[in-house]
């Protein structure tokens, strides 16, 4: 005989405790051998474990009526442990003597403890002897070892785990609540929560009341027995009329229910596994959509502006053009910022998406043609440009239609005066007055067209600077060029005319000057001055009311000294105005001193004193003027000045702060302490200061604007234009919200990876100990140091470069010779974390299909939630293999594209 008896604290039945070794189930209490059961309990544990048996030994094709009598032999007890093992055990021996059946017993109890029970108390001649309390208690050692041992929910006892399985099962049932293995299950409700929870077609469970226990207890037994085979091991009024019900019989029972239901149970967590795949991916695609929608309509708003920006229409006017610029500041202040963020943004939910790809095993997300992040920047970048030239042209435009309106202006005040001077003219040339005068009128005539003649020689410089200016008009295409050309011509037709009329006129004048000799030389002389001053002062006039355009202090200062210079010169013209004056008062002097009358103005010029005095006086009116209007445009240069000033200080402040900023960030990103969270929010903090700094952008594109509404082009005291500080602040924007995404990606590595702070905070510096120029990426060479420092075998030898190459093919998979800090973090995770794989979800379809190659539309729906299982649906193929049945649906080709994997 076998000895089971060992040293010890005994257990009931003999079961030694929890534990692989036997110790699989704790107690409540200590048993005593020689204590009888408790009868109702003893009652419930023969009808119990019988049935159980029964339950085995009926695939067998036998049973048992008594449990202590029909186990004594031996023989059916080694059946039963061979089918509920499914193990062959020795031999039986087939004699009918007690020591054979002693062998045959001890047999089986040497193959329960060959299964790592610890029999105590148990020995085969009381089992042989029909021992009613040793033989419930080897059966109940069994049911542990058997049906219950191997249950466990979160780590837990199997007792504990079989409790927790089914409080969680029956947990949304109302007047259930599951505490124990006795009196949580006198009314019934529990049993029938189990089977409704499993299979609700069987049972109307709103029906049930809690005041009913025996119909409750009959409806579930029954159901069970008829539907789940599970052979009623009980009887209600044994349970109702017992003050607590026996634990080891509820148990054993609630037993056959968790193995009855337990394929329901794999296929849940099957779908749960299933559920959690797709909705990653379904997430993802809803993520691949926003970026699609976010590029489409960033690229053609882009589409839509660069024509705009690219049309060099030119208009005819500066207000016009004035209004185009204004047009293009609005687009600057109001349309073009938003977009600055949709583009960072959408670069942020790029990089976001394709993180979560990696962590999720799936393939990196391709956009739509036409639509990568580079395209993106392609067309930012000829946006930009066509900004750049836009605005160059605009100022140059208004440069040019400045200038056209001034000269324009400079050839009609120029033509204007001419016309007026040379209005009768023509006919005065044409007179025949010289055949009837007398000798001295030929005389004056004559000395009088030679004043004209000097008069017009001093015009000449004037229709030359008429014709001049025309020509310069057209060159640079003013719009009213064609009125222009027809009235110089029609000035240089008429000059052409006077010169061949004058001419004409004094071979005339000189045909007839022999037959005169008398000449009043006084009038001549005052002619002859007078016309010169004449023409000076008319030149002084216009040049005093001549309209300027100055950009700068230095070209108005010019002006105002070639004023002043202008201005010594009066008192010696003053003279030449009393000399000439003093000419005509001596003719007139000598004529009274002769009583000679004279008759009329001076036959040998137009310019009479009084037009002298008069012009004299328009002058010393037009000094002031001139002065005033000087004195204004020196003001406002002077206030252009303060602008430029005051724009290089700000700008001179502004433009170094965005490039420290900019450095900052730099040095941040490469030495982050502490933690990921704590960079974070160093991050955001340090961002929140950057976005505090915005008024000081504001306040220098308003002082931008003041300057290009003073049509100031030009500044020396700084070298940043307002182009500079907008791109640098776009670029600091970019550049901390790109930081604060990488940390967050790391964080969401960290996180889905399982990756703890300290590993990852190793894996940083480790990475940056090798990044010696800072640059955010490490070459081969590095990248293989800080592998060796972190542990892998990568020396230069056979082995060590294979595994190299290997890693090297992981990390840089385009051959680009760098490896990020994101792809190291990446290898890093996959090489300490799992993470689900195409085969484990393809394992998880196959238990929804019941081990079937294949899965229909009616079982996802049945398995899955509603949105997940129309998904699978709508995307899986037809199953083509050789056991198709119509409406099959091919899961694995399904599982492995959402990894990016070929088809298995």
């Amino acid at each position: 005989m076998v000895d089971y008896h060992s040293a010890g604290q005994p257990y009931p039945y003999g079961g030694n405790g929890p534990g692989p070794n036997g110790d699989y189930m704790a107690q409540e209490d200590d048993w005593d051998r020689d204590l009888l059961l408790d009868p109702a309990w003893e009652k419930q544990q023969r009808k119990t474990f019988t049935a159980w048996c029964n339950s085995h030994l009926r695939k067998a094709g036998t049973q048992i009526e008594n449990i202590d009598e029909d186990f004594r032999d031996g023989l059916k007890l080694m059946l039963l442990l061979e089918v509920i093992s499914g193990e062959r055990l020795p031999k039986p021996e087939r004699g009918k003597m007690r020591v054979h059946k002693i062998n045959n017993v001890n047999k089986a109890l040497d193959f329960i403890a060959s299964k790592g029970v610890k029999l105590v108390s148990i020995g085969a001649e009381e089992i042989v002897d029909g021992n009613a309390k040793m033989t419930l208690g080897m059966i109940w050692t069994i049911i542990l070892r058997f049906a219950i041992q191997d249950i466990s929910v979160e780590e837990t006892s199997a007792k504990e785990g079989l409790l927790l399985w089914c409080q969680r099962k029956t947990a949304p049932y109302k007047n259930v609540n599951v505490q124990n293995f006795h009196i949580s299950w006198k009314d019934g409700l529990a049993f029938n929560a189990l089977i409704h929870r499993h299979r609700p077609e069987l049972i109307e469970y709103d029906k049930l009341r809690k005041d009913d226990p025996v119909t409750n207890l009959n409806n579930a037994f029954e159901v069970a027995e008829k539907y789940l085979d599970i052979p009623k091991m009980l009887d209600a009024e044994d349970i109702v009329n017992t003050a607590r019900p026996d634990e080891k019989a509820i148990m054993t029972y609630v037993s056959s229910f968790y193995h009855a239901f337990s394929g329901a149970q794999k296929a849940e967590t099957a779908a749960n596994r299933i559920c959690k795949v797709l909705a990653v991916n379904q997430e993802n695609e809803h993520l691949m959509e926003d970026y699609e929608k976010l590029a489409s309509d960033l690229l053609e708003w882009i589409k839509r502006t660069i024509p705009w920006l690219e049309d060099r229409s030119p208009q005819k006017t500066i207000q016009e053009m004035q209004q185009k610029l204004e047009d293009f500041r609005d687009y600057r202040r109001v349309h073009k910022p938003p977009k600055v963020q949709e583009k960072c943004q959408l670069e942020i939910n790029f990089n976001t998406l394709q993180t979560k790809l990696r962590l999720s095993n799936r393939p990196a997300f391709m956009p739509s043609e036409g639509k990568m992040v580079s395209d993106i920047n392609n067309g930012w970048q000829h946006l930009e440009q066509a900004e750049k030239g836009y605005e160059e042209w605009l100022l140059n435009e208004i440069r040019r239609l400045e200038r056209l309106d001034h000269l324009a202006e400079k050839f009609r005040q120029k033509a204007s005066i001419h016309e007026a001077w040379t209005e009768g003219k023509e006919a005065m040339l044409k007179q025949k007055d010289y055949e009837t005068a007398t000798l001295s009128d030929i005389k004056a005539l004559i000395r009088k067209h030679e004043a004209f003649e000097s008069d017009l020689a001093a015009h000449q410089d004037r229709v030359e600077q008429i014709a001049a200016i025309a020509q310069e008009l057209n060159e640079l295409d003013y719009y009213d060029s064609p009125s222009v050309n027809a009235r110089c011509q029609k000035i240089c037709d008429q000059w052409d005319v006077l010169g061949s009329l004058t001419h004409s006129r004094r071979e005339a004048l000189e045909k007839t000057e022999k037959q005169l000799e008398t000449i009043d030389e006084l009038h001549l002389e005052y002619a002859k001055r007078a016309a010169p001053f004449n023409n000076w002062m008319e030149s002084a006039m216009e040049d005093l009311q001549d309209m300027f355009i100055v950009h700068t202090i230095e070209e108005i200062e010019g002006l105002i000294a070639a004023h002043d210079q202008f201005k010594s010169t009066l008192p010696d013209a003053d003279k030449e105005r009393e000399a000439i004056l003093g000419i005509q008062r001596e003719a007139q002097r000598i004529a009274d001193l002769n009583s000679i009358k004279l008759s009329g103005n001076n036959p040998y010029t137009s310019v009479t004193p009084q037009i002298i005095n008069s012009k004299w006086e328009r002058v010393q009116q037009l000094v002031p003027k001139r002065d005033h209007a000087l004195l204004d445009e020196q003001s406002k240069q002077q206030s252009n000045e303060h602008l430029r000033r005051q724009f290089a200080s700000q700008a001179n402040i502004v433009g170094p702060w965005i490039q420290t900023k900019m450095e900052e960030i730099g040095r941040i990103s490469i030495e982050m302490n502490g933690t990921l969270e704590d960079q974070l929010n160093h991050l955001k903090q340090y961002e929140q200061s950057i976005v505090d700094y915005k008024p000081n952008i504001d306040v220098l594109e308003q002082q931008h604007q003041l300057i290009q509404e003073a049509l100031i082009f030009d500044n020396k005291h700084t070298n940043y234009t307002m182009e500079h500080i907008r791109v640098g602040w776009e670029q600091l924007l970019t550049t901390i919200a790109r930081t604060i995404n990488e940390v967050e990606n790391q964080i969401l590595t960290r996180d889905a990876k399982g990756i703890s702070q300290e590993q990852m905070q190793e894996f940083r510096a480790s990475f940056n100990h090798f990044d010696k120029d800072h640059g955010g990426a490490l070459g081969p060479e590095e990248f293989k140091a800080c592998l060796i420092s972190l542990g892998y075998d990568v020396e230069n030898d056979r082995q060590g470069d294979a595994e190299f190459n290997r890693i090297m093919s992981v990390v840089d998979p385009n051959n680009s010779g760098i490896v990020t800090f994101q792809a190291f973090i990446d290898f890093m995770s996959r090489e300490t974390t799992d993470t689900d794989t195409a085969d484990q979800v393809i394992a998880s379809f196959k238990v929804l299909a019941g081990d079937k190659n294949y899965i229909t539309a009616e079982e996802l729906r049945r398995e899955l939630p509603p949105d997940q299982a129309e998904y699978c649906i709508a995307r899986m193929a037809p199953y083509q293999g050789p056991d198709a049945v119509p409406g099959a649906l091919d899961y694995k080709s399904f599982s492995t594209a959402l990894y990016g994997e070929s088809d298995l």
